[in-house]
């Protein structure tokens, strides 16, 4: 990634600093990497819109690091609408989550939107999850938690 300036350079770190931090205190958040902005908490089914993308991050290693590298490699997908960075902590694995996010307001389109994209990407999409809710939807088994 090319920076402007040290100034530049010090605002990305601050940001995926700030993500990392949010993730580990609220479980997961999502986030616009262009702009360094939060997404408040909004009654919408959010899920990966390219899981094929999506990292998967042990408890043990370092979350920081995987955060930075993913914006920065996948920093030219945030420009397209309705596209965000995610976080999500597996609350049965403790293992992180990294996405290019996108959401429904609706349950059931987002769980059909959800199964169309697993099988086009060619792999699973575990759960959508709603920020104003904090609830989580597995689709395998239609948990709630």
């Amino acid at each position: 990634m090319c920076f402007a300036d040290q100034l530049d350079q010090l605002k990305f770190e601050q940001y995926t600093l700030s993500v990392t931090i949010a993730t580990i205190e609220r479980g997961g958040v999502t986030s616009n990497p262009r702009t360094y902005q939060f997404l408040a908490p909004v009654d919408a089914w959010g899920f990966p819109k390219y899981p094929s993308k999506t990292i998967i991050v042990a408890p043990r290693l370092d979350w920081h690091l995987a955060i930075r590298s993913f914006v920065t490699t996948h920093l030219y997908v945030f420009g397209e609408p309705n596209t965000w960075f995610g976080t999500w902590i597996n609350p049965q694995t403790q293992h992180c989550y990294l996405d290019i996010t996108t959401s429904q307001a609706d349950l059931s389109q987002a769980q059909a939107l959800a199964q169309q994209i697993s099988q086009r990407e060619g792999r699973q999409i575990v759960a959508l999850y709603n920020t104003l809710w904090k609830q989580t939807v597995y689709l395998e088994d239609d948990r709630h938690i």
